[in-house]
């Protein structure tokens, strides 16, 4: 089978490792030329665009805070401007902060709202400028949208569960520009900052139908089909990729 993404230009926020990276690399064996953001550790980045590169396709990467509105639709633009265009916008980039509800601060809740939902939508504002009819927009929410089974995760399951209804939302709004709108849900993924032998690990695995952390090529699997030609009818949906967390 040939690349199915062949000159498609694909934007990646938080590519730089993780998760990012692993979808990032995927969209570029694909075929398509790759933008990705960082915040930190441009040696990671660099690395993830070097890999890219390896597919003889075009690859940059871009320093912006997700939460910052003039970085993001800065680094939008620059991409938009090297590639010609944007197909594809995957909204990886997020956090994560767990408190009690009477220990976290207004300040980590805004900083989760803001990268985990007000960036999605600023990104998606900046790209659709550029994106050309039948593109594509992932939005890569988790699986403690559908279920939070231990205390201090609310703010962060708020956050993605607004994922889902600004996909609802979006598919309506995009559909007769055959640009489709989807929501990944994750669940565990061994990365750095969740590895599969971490602290809570096993607690975690007890909760599955399948007891084991995902690789993060396996979220890259997903993304990569809902970029490519076979996807163009399903838009407004939430796909969880979670191992059973939430059977």
């Amino acid at each position: 089978m040939g690349q199915t993404l062949a000159k498609k230009r694909a934007f990646v926020t938080g590519g730089g490792r993780g998760i990012g990276a692993a979808i990032a690399l995927r969209l570029a064996r694909e075929g398509a030329d790759v933008a990705i953001t960082y915040v930190s550790r441009p040696d990671d980045a660099h690395k993830t665009v070097e890999a890219a590169q390896e597919n003889d396709v075009r690859a940059l990467a871009v320093q912006a805070d997700a939460s910052d509105e003039l970085a993001l639709t800065a680094a939008v633009e620059h991409a938009a401007d090297v590639f010609g265009g944007i197909d594809i916008l995957v909204n990886n980039a997020g956090i994560a902060v767990i408190a009690p509800v009477d220990e976290i601060t207004l300040h980590d809740f805004d900083r989760t709202f803001d990268v985990n939902v007000r960036a999605v939508f600023v990104a998606i504002q900046a790209v659709l400028k550029h994106m050309p009819n039948g593109g594509r927009i992932i939005n890569i929410g988790s699986c403690n949208a559908e279920r939070m089974p231990f205390a201090g995760g609310a703010a962060y399951a708020m956050s993605k569960a607004a994922l889902k209804g600004l996909a609802q939302g979006l598919a309506r709004d995009l559909g007769p520009r055959a640009i489709t709108v989807n929501n990944v849900q994750p669940g565990p993924v061994d990365t750095e900052m969740n590895p599969a032998d971490g602290e809570f690990a096993e607690m975690i695995k007890g909760l599955m139908a399948l007891p084991r952390y995902a690789h993060a090529d396996e979220i890259a699997a997903m993304v990569a089909y809902l970029a490519g030609p076979e996807a163009g009818f399903v838009t407004g949906a939430s796909l969880t990729i979670d191992g059973g967390f939430t059977a």
